[in-house]
């Protein structure tokens, strides 16, 4: 089933700019017919699914079209192509997940610190880590 830019922007409830946006990308691809005219197959739907679930956990487009670059262009992905994809972002996720509970469990004392120091505080920098690979007051 081959459907318009519109009808494929109304379905992923997206801006048929964002649609473009996410092609000129290299995230999803068209095809033109007679009219030269854009046509998208409809497993485009779950690709800009994916796309907008992960923009909302922080991924970049890049890091969004590195992980998709596993998946076959111009045909639905098979469940174990979609499996292959996910496990690009387990880890990266993971640390994401990491940090956030970190923060949440020490935000308190953070605050209540008064270090002052970003060479010293516990959660920016913990046990000095930014010194083992860099030197002096800012990081490159």
């Amino acid at each position: 089933m081959m459907l318009s830019v519109g009808q494929v922007a109304k379905r992923a409830d997206v801006a048929v700019s964002a649609i473009h946006f996410y092609e000129k990308k290299g995230l999803i691809t068209s095809t033109r017919n007679s009219g030269n005219q854009r046509q998208y197959t409809s497993d485009v739907l779950r690709r800009i699914a994916v796309i907008k679930i992960a923009q909302q956990v922080g991924l970049s487009l890049q890091e969004i079209r590195q992980a998709m670059s596993v998946l076959p262009i111009n045909k639905a992905p098979s469940q174990d192509e979609w499996q292959l994809m996910s496990q690009i972002w387990r880890e990266e996720l993971q640390a994401r997940i990491d940090n956030m509970q970190k923060l949440h469990s020490q935000l308190g004392h953070c605050i209540g610190c008064g270090c002052l120091s970003m060479k010293t505080c516990h959660l920016y920098n913990p046990d000095d880590e930014k010194g083992i690979d860099a030197k002096g007051a800012t990081l490159w």
